[in-house]
């Protein structure tokens, strides 16, 4: 039996559609941002990266909503998205006072690190336009309605930006779930995020409330003890280390308190260096049970912004296209260590390279 019932692609506009905000990333390459004197400019963010690795990876219909400041920094974001072929048809476009004063575009300034010296990101994104996003700016009856949507896509970063973008964020979910469409929602806990309105206590609240409408569950072994208060046995003192046993019973605590969960999917990591990670994932459906993807100890990162994002998209692709939970896991285990050999918070991945990967093939050169 397939671990999910999803709507058919006949009927739907959209494969996926993800609600999340996109950031222009500035990238110092293998210096600093303190020491920068240009950077290379790219797209990115938690919930869209989903999407567009889903369209350029996976080959899928996808389809973004955000919204952006209508100047010359928020063209360029459009203009990176539609090279993503990522459908724009629903970004909000909001006027610009001039000078950024009660609206602006989103900037995230991140360095890869190497070795000893960690990755660091620096988000300039207070004020933004889709931070002041309400509920009413998407017609939704529309997009799920009329349109059709077979998955939608958000998560914790999204939610977390404002009051006004979680009840977006569950104002679009409870809209999904009306027409069928099934719902995914990753985790992605950043204490940052939460620090200035209400800390991990609010952020457990407004997710705890998000997932009563989720059907598929996606985080690492952080993300589920801070966003939704579950204590996960046998992981050291940075969390970077889950022994998969532990990580099963966490599993069974949240699928029971959770009942509409029909699928979960994590990825474990344990951090050697900057460059050099133990890279893993485990998932579990209700009607398959708990599966592990394949184990890459020691594997080799450029940049390992938007590993979890791609893990992601490898996920819903493999329980979209086959339905089976071991499937699924692979994928998304695979894809997500491949974007991390590459520059920027997105995919640059095929479909071809990932299945490659899943079969253990080599890194041999092609000719």
């Amino acid at each position: 039996m397939s671990a999910i019932e999803i709507r058919p692609a006949a009927e739907c506009r959209y494969d996926i559609v993800s609600l999340g905000e996109v950031m222009l990333r500035l990238d110092p390459g293998e210096g600093r941002i303190r020491t920068a004197r240009s950077f290379r400019a790219s797209e990115g963010g938690g919930e869209y990266n989903v999407a567009r690795g889903f369209r350029r990876a996976f080959g899928k219909r996808a389809a973004i909503v955000t919204a952006l400041v209508k100047d010359e920094v928020g063209r360029l974001v459009e203009d990176l998205i539609l090279q993503g072929g990522v459908d724009t048809s629903f970004i909000k476009w909001v006027e610009s006072d001039g000078v950024g004063r009660t609206v602006r575009n989103g900037l995230n300034f991140t360095e890869r690190g190497f070795g000893i010296r960690g990755a660091v990101g620096n988000n300039d994104r207070g004020n933004t336009a889709t931070m002041q996003m309400q509920p009413e700016d998407i017609d939704w009856e529309y997009l799920f309605g009329e349109l059709g949507v077979r998955w939608f896509h958000t998560g914790g970063i999204y939610a977390a930006l404002s009051e006004e973008t979680a009840a977006t964020a569950k104002a679009a979910m409870q809209a999904a779930k009306k027409y069928g469409t099934i719902v995914s929602f990753d985790l992605n806990y950043r204490p940052s995020l939460w620090k200035s309105h209400g800390g991990q206590a609010r952020c457990q609240e407004v997710n705890r409330e998000l997932a009563k409408y989720v059907d598929v569950m996606i985080g690492n072994e952080e993300d589920f003890t801070a966003s939704l208060g579950f204590e996960v046995e046998g992981v050291n003192e940075n969390l970077d280390n889950l022994e998969v046993e532990s990580f099963r019973k966490m599993i069974e605590q949240v699928s029971a308190e959770f009942t509409n969960f029909q699928a979960i999917g994590t990825t474990m990591r344990q951090v050697r260096t900057a460059t050099v990670n133990d890279w893993g994932a485990v998932a579990w459906s209700r009607e398959q049970g708990f599966v592990q993807a394949i184990q890459r100890d020691g594997l080799e990162i450029l940049d390992r912004v938007g590993g979890g994002d791609s893990f992601a998209s490898g996920l819903i692709y493999g329980l979209m296209e086959t339905g089976d939970i071991e499937k699924a896991v692979n994928y998304g285990a695979a894809h997500g260590a491949l974007a991390m050999t590459t520059p920027g918070d997105t995919s640059m991945a095929s479909l071809e390279e990932i299945e490659n990967v899943m079969r253990g093939g080599s890194a041999r050169v092609k000719r």
